[in-house]
């Protein structure tokens, strides 16, 4: 009788084992798939999250003096606005989301509010991304009013108001942020330019760090370092706060993920053990007599091993399926804002069809050495 028939037979057998092992292999295949899906959708989902903080870069000019600049809450010295595109050109940079801006605090009926005049966001070269939550397009003759210059200007969404002579549609008043933002009104670059006499200038390019590295990791000298060598003009000031926050936050969720994911695998893996061990405990009659009859060490240790595969190759099917199901179901719930990124991993299937044959065998090893190193006189006399 070859080795499949034997393994076969020896499952029929001893149905609940095998259905404990199966189950066991299963549940792991089922949680790293479960893990990897949703995993992935937490990254990103934090990634936007995170994202949508706020720009937590400054770039300005190089000659601004930085007690006015806070003072103040912009840069009264410009360069010219075409230097924003120099990064649309870069590749390999730690910098997204470059958005260039002129602000300067004016006075509009009996109201100081703070006008800030924007473009579209630029990216690097090969970067595609979804603008961030404060990147506001206004288009020209128009404007988007904070919570509190709304009030103060009795401003609502289409109303109309006058800035230096022109008028402009309120496109939308923004909510109470609690921030700089309340006291401030966007309008398109071309605009504010225009109304401050500054055509072509802009005082501050916002942008995002990309460099998700280790929180406790200072990354200044190198965004430094880049920002010289792109526009020497100019100098970079770090949001440490948000941008701390986002790494923290991105390397906690990974480092948990990673984490769980290592506890669940070694307890499976413990499982399928104890489940071999337990195997070969009840099988020391029929491994004495398999010994008797002449069949060698590597022959027995076949069994258990081939056992030990044959299960890891049908759990990881299941499993895959499981995991999948699973995280389709759960996933759009927990992560709303990528909801309808959470799809199949088939990539995965061909990694556990592979992983967990060897995964189950490599967790029968110590039962199967126990196995093929006992001596049949001693098993059969003893039974």
């Amino acid at each position: 009788m070859n080795t499949l028939s034997l393994i076969l037979k020896e499952i029929a057998h001893r149905k609940w084992n095998a259905l404990l092992a199966l189950l066991a292999i299963t549940a792991a295949v089922a949680l790293y798939v479960g893990f990897a899906m949703l995993g992935a959708a937490a990254e990103r989902e934090t990634v936007i999250l995170m994202r949508d903080l706020g720009y937590n870069l400054r770039i300005i000019p190089r000659e601004t003096d930085e007690t006015a600049f806070y003072e103040r809450g912009y840069a009264v010295d410009t360069i010219p606005q075409e230097y924003v595109r120099r990064f649309a050109g870069k590749q390999g940079i730690s910098y997204r989301h470059l958005r260039a801006s002129l602000k300067e605090r004016i006075r509009i009926g009996d109201a100081d509010v703070l006008l800030v005049g924007v473009t579209t966001e630029v990216h690097p070269a090969g970067a595609k991304e979804r603008p961030m939550a404060q990147a506001y397009d206004v288009p020209p003759g128009h404007v988007v009013a904070g919570f509190h210059a709304a009030r103060r200007l009795g401003l609502e969404d289409g109303a109309t108001v006058e800035i230096a002579g022109a008028s402009f549609v309120v496109d939308r008043c923004l909510l109470e942020s609690g921030t700089e933002e309340d006291v401030t009104l966007y309008g398109n670059l071309d605009d504010v330019q225009r109304i401050l006499g500054k055509e072509g200038r802009i005082n501050e390019i916002q942008a995002l760090e990309c460099l998700c590295v280790n929180p406790k990791v200072d990354t200044l000298d190198k965004l430094r370092a880049e920002l010289i060598a792109i526009m020497p003009e100019a100098k970079v000031i770090k949001m440490r706060d948000i941008a701390e926050a986002r790494q923290r936050q991105r390397f906690t969720t990974q480092s948990h993920l990673a984490v769980t994911l290592d506890a669940a695998i070694v307890g499976c893996g413990l499982w399928i053990a104890v489940l071999a061990l337990l195997n070969v405990r009840e099988r020391r009659c029929e491994i004495g007599i398999l010994r008797a009859l002449g069949y060698g060490s590597a022959r027995i240790a076949a069994l258990f091993l081939g056992k030990a595969a044959l299960l890891g190759a049908l759990g990881a099917c299941i499993g895959f399926a499981a995991g999948t199901l699973l995280s389709l179901r759960v996933g759009p719930g927990i992560f709303q804002v990528t909801a309808q990124a959470i799809v199949p991993m088939y990539g995965l299937l061909a990694q556990a069809v592979v992983v967990a044959p060897v995964f189950a065998a490599a967790c029968s090893v110590a039962p199967t050495a126990l196995a093929v190193t006992q001596d049949p006189a001693h098993v059969l006399r003893d039974a």
